[in-house]
């Protein structure tokens, strides 16, 4: 097996941002999700939308919407990106008691936006968190990963286990 150099660490192992000028701009997309495990009366209660706080799943949605917009503000070797869609959903499992939020994120240029779409699902499932955390203080953010990304030199990729 190959080592890989990391590409973020020059010659000397200092950090610095990478150099994308002379990278294909293509169209690139992102996938990913985090799950958030509740108990019974917090998952009831955002099903129903009375939570005091207000419409959860709504706050999170655009919490999500805007952590992906300045991802390059919170991760500091990322690219500052021109998303073109972002897209935050959620599905609630009753039987579960848990929220599975995905968050899709879209563009044409030069790197990829796998960063912008985890950062989405992780501030959207952070954001039920605070919202809910006044009646369930032991509630589980769980399983955040990439499920797939396309565009670039390196193609397309789907997390082991799914189909497109």
């Amino acid at each position: 097996m190959s080592q890989q150099r990391f590409t973020h660490l020059d010659e000397q192992g200092h950090a610095h941002m990478v150099d994308v000028t002379e990278k294909q701009v293509t169209e690139r997309v992102a996938i990913a999700e985090s799950w958030v495990q509740l108990n019974q009366e917090t998952f009831d209660l955002i099903s129903s939308r009375e939570i005091e706080k207000g419409d959860v799943l709504a706050t999170a949605r655009i919490a999500g919407i805007q952590a992906a917009k300045r991802c390059s503000d919170l991760i500091p070797l990322c690219h500052p990106l021109a998303l073109t869609k972002v897209k935050v959903e959620f599905e609630l499992h009753p039987d579960s008691h848990r929220i599975r939020v995905e968050s899709l994120c879209k563009l044409a240029g030069r790197t990829g936006v796998e960063m912008e779409a985890l950062t989405a699902a992780s501030i959207a499932a952070l954001t039920i968190y605070d919202m809910c955390k006044a009646v369930d203080k032991g509630i589980v953010i769980e399983s955040t990963r990439l499920l797939e990304k396309s565009g670039g030199k390196s193609g397309h990729w789907l997390v082991a286990g799914t189909t497109p």
